[in-house]
């Protein structure tokens, strides 16, 4: 989802609903990006959209040796100008008391 059509969703949001909480904030280390989170109830119930804006993953290079015993680690290179988005839909549990992610991918048919 581009940005444009996120800010346009979250302002439908915010006109049909009055319990609309919207929080935003990085990712949790190791990841590296950001995340806007919208609740509200709805008709099904209590909901949670995340938007998580992520750089563009370029390269990914491996440091280390062949000596028996050594370390090695991981280099991961970012773009600066280029991201990806991702939207996630959560409906509330009560059962599980645990949000259940939506799976979207099965909902559209062409």
């Amino acid at each position: 989802m581009s940005p444009e059509k996120w800010q346009q969703t979250k302002g439908q949001i915010q006109d049909a609903f009055t319990d609309v909480e919207i929080s935003q904030g990085k990712l949790p280390e190791p990841y590296v990006g950001e995340a806007e989170i919208v609740l509200f109830t709805g008709p099904l119930g209590k909901m949670k959209l995340e938007y998580i804006t992520k750089p563009v993953l370029l390269d990914k290079k491996t440091h280390g040796s062949r000596r028996i015993g050594s370390e090695t680690a991981v280099e991961y290179i970012y773009s600066d100008t280029e991201f990806t988005h991702q939207l996630k839909a959560h409906k509330w549990d009560e059962a599980q008391n645990d949000w259940l992610e939506i799976d979207m991918r099965g909902s559209f048919q062409l």
